[in-house]
């Protein structure tokens, strides 16, 4: 695979035109385009977190760095990616991704019942901000990416790393959902795209942690509510979190579709 560099480093400016939501999306559609992307990026006042009416976590944008295909590189076609450990690369790279132990755990259901057999493709950087088959030095590796077969409770899990913070966004997960494991690993049908938040305390301590010395101050520099993507409202998209940095963490997410 040849390697691609894309750097995200360059914060809001580099990120904006792939980083808009598609809620925003629909408000530039429907009028007033530049004041709504400005108002997006930087507001004056701090937005409080709102509910969605239909109670379904909202659509986010998959970002740059996808990694399913839309955006240049293909996990989701590599044998292998169907897994429950996402910290090592798999197929041909090897790669270990470094950093505090943290378990995702999510349940997902639809009109308030378990979405049996349905799948979740998720993604999310390591613990310098960088993004596997994407950021140099990583470009070649595939880790903290894989796929998950939900139960008959509509539960999954994933064994992870704890993610970097990188300049201009807000610590978070990536995630898609499908109809299931077949649908996520052949271009099928996607049923939602969305992020998970993670809350600041659990951040704060796990980036008090040799090598994670980056994200802390690139936390210091960012708001939740002003984030690009979470400052229209992330109730519905804050991980509970708990454990701690010795023994692991665990983030848990409740995911309505």
């Amino acid at each position: 695979m040849t390697a691609m560099r894309h750097d995200h480093y360059g914060g809001l400016a580099a990120d904006l035109p792939r980083l808009i939501s598609r809620r925003r999306a629909l408000t530039v559609l429907t009028g007033g385009a530049a004041s709504a992307v400005l108002a997006a990026c930087g507001r004056s006042a701090e937005p409080k977190p709102a509910t969605s009416a239909t109670g379904t976590i909202p659509e986010e944008t998959a970002g740059p760095y996808p990694g399913d295909g839309s955006n240049g590189p293909n996990a989701l076609a590599t044998s292998g990616v169907v897994r429950s450990d996402i910290t090592k690369s798999f197929g041909d790279a090897s790669g270990v991704a470094e950093g505090v132990p943290t378990t995702v755990a999510m349940s997902l259901t639809h009109d308030g019942k378990p979405l049996t057999g349905a799948a979740v493709y998720l993604w999310h950087c390591t613990r310098d901000g960088q993004y596997s088959m994407y950021d140099r030095g990583v470009a070649a590796e595939n880790f903290l990416r894989g796929v998950q077969e939900a139960g008959d409770d509509g539960k999954l899990a994933f064994t992870t790393i704890f993610p970097g913070a990188y300049a201009g966004r807000w610590p978070h997960i990536h995630f898609e959902v499908y109809e299931g494991p077949d649908a996520a690993t052949t271009a099928g049908t996607r049923l939602h795209t969305s992020q998970l938040a993670i809350p600041r305390d659990a951040c704060k301590a796990v980036y008090a942690t040799v090598g994670y010395e980056q994200s802390a101050q690139n936390l210091n520099q960012t708001s939740l509510d002003r984030d690009m993507v979470f400052s229209d409202g992330y109730d519905s998209q804050l991980a509970t979190t708990s454990g701690d940095p010795a023994g692991g963490m665990t983030l848990t997410l409740a995911v309505a579709v």
